[in-house]
């Protein structure tokens, strides 16, 4: 766990660095958010910023989030500072840690930002067997390419590698090649120099550079352009890097794991993916078997995003009734274990009475009704979301496909990631089209988590 401590901390630093230390962190400390930013931006890392209130929170989110750094956020602050809090947790702050510090809080903080990369959650011989090889062939060097369906935890079974390998002390960086436009997709993986485009404002260490000692995850590898593969395929096999705008290589020492959620062989025959990159990426593969194929992890996890979402909403845990239990496991589970965490998340909040009952689980056509799209003034809903070809008839292609759009938004509770990964498009795409649909009055959902927090 790398902590990057930003701010004074009215003399507080001291003491949170102590109690973080102590629960196996590696803390760093810099005064303002500009020199926070010109840290992470060198390529130095973090896996939770710690930042006083006090400070420009939203400033800093804002930034990391147009310069696509993906660390989570915790403010915090002397005293009970209400306004403050609430201020910091609506520019996008996970959390509040009022100071002076509380080991406790602290340390639970840390545990949660640990447990929700790491945790594994199973019950299934198939599952079991795919930890199996993962333990085997973890402590190597050799890249391995993981493949599965969209939801199935591709990300996180990536860590779990990083974490059982020799490198586990090292950093675990992560990419979404399909998240990031192509044109700057280089700059992200090799970084650049000052001035190198329009927009380059300062050096930016890439990922390959940031993870040295480390893994570097390519996630959705099948995403990447062909021309920007034969610059990785160089990267890999020489162990360098040039930067945009640079004028020398740069050694790099990383162990690199690669996702898709596509059949690669299939994409080399279209002649979309390199043979060659695709070869040097799979010397071992881990196939992620699809939540259907696994069906005795459906109960185990429903349980343990019940119990999450539950305290997470301070709502009191309740079990799951056999009703319940019974609709799950006759539902394909097409979104795999994301979905379902989206599905346990809704019934958390839906329940009623003693127990979740199968009422409370709107899985697939069940919930398509939910949080639909307002129509603009004038427009006419009669036959919108309909579950049958007839409702289909006298509507355009654009309609439809605006209504399976919302919905899926909906149903991921507002998740771009994991609504672009349900209906096969790039999150490109699917942003594009939500902006278009805002500006023609349509109300899309606001946006939720980006990130892959469990697997079974």
């Amino acid at each position: 766990m790398r902590l990057l401590i930003i701010g004074t901390l009215e003399g507080q630093v001291g003491a949170a660095s102590q109690i973080a230390l102590k629960q196996g962190a590696k803390v760093q400390h810099v005064d303002n958010v500009d020199a926070g930013l010109d840290h992470l931006r060198a390529g130095r890392g973090a896996d939770l910023i710690l930042v006083d209130v006090m400070l420009d929170v939203g400033t800093l989110i804002t930034s990391l989030e147009s310069e696509r750094i993906a660390v989570p956020v915790v403010a915090c602050g002397i005293g009970n500072d209400t306004k403050a809090a609430v201020r910091a947790i609506k520019a996008g702050a996970k959390e509040y840690i009022p100071l002076p510090p509380n080991a406790e809080l602290i340390g639970a903080v840390l545990a949660a930002v640990a447990e929700e990369n790491t945790a594994f959650i199973y019950k299934d011989s198939h599952m079991g067997e795919v930890l199996k090889l993962a333990d085997q062939i973890a402590p190597s060097d050799a890249s391995i390419m993981i493949t599965g369906a969209s939801g199935t935890g591709k990300e996180l079974m990536a860590r779990y590698i990083h974490l059982k390998s020799k490198r586990k002390n090292g950093p675990f960086v992560a990419i979404n090649c399909a998240a990031i436009p192509e044109n700057l997709l280089e700059s992200e993986l090799f970084g650049h120099e000052k001035g190198a485009f329009t927009g380059a404002i300062a050096r930016r260490i890439g990922k390959f550079e940031e993870s040295a000692g480390g893994t570097l995850l390519l996630d959705e590898i099948s995403e990447m352009d062909v021309r920007l593969q034969a610059k990785l395929l160089r990267a890999i096999q020489e162990r360098e890097i040039d930067r945009v705008g640079g004028n020398k290589p740069v050694k790099i020492d990383v162990r690199i794991l690669a996702t898709s959620n596509r059949n690669m062989e299939e994409e080399v025959a279209k002649g979309t993916f390199r043979e060659d990159l695709y070869f040097r990426l799979n010397v071992i593969s881990i196939e992620i078997p699809s939540l259907a194929k696994r069906p005795d992890d459906i109960v185990a996890l429903a349980r343990h995003f019940a119990a999450k979402y539950s305290e997470a909403n301070a709502i009191a845990a309740k079990p799951l009734a056999q009703s319940a239990i019974d609709k799950m496991l006759g539902y394909a589970w097409p979104g795999n274990v994301r979905e379902l965490e989206n599905v346990m998340h809704r019934a958390v909040l839906l329940a009623t009475g003693d127990e979740i009952n199968d009422a409370a689980i709107l899985a697939g056509d069940a919930q398509a009704g939910v949080g639909r799209a307002k129509q603009p003034s004038g427009a006419s809903g009669e036959n919108e979301g309909g579950n049958n070809g007839a409702d289909l008839v006298g509507r355009s292609v654009a309609e439809v496909e605006r209504d399976l759009i919302i919905n899926t938004l909906n149903h991921c509770l507002g998740n771009r990631t994991h609504a672009a990964n349900i209906l096969g498009i790039s999150i490109r795409t699917l942003r594009n089209k939500l902006k278009l649909y805002s500006q023609e009055g349509f109300s899309v959902p606001g946006p939720g988590s980006d990130g892959e927090h469990s697997i079974a």
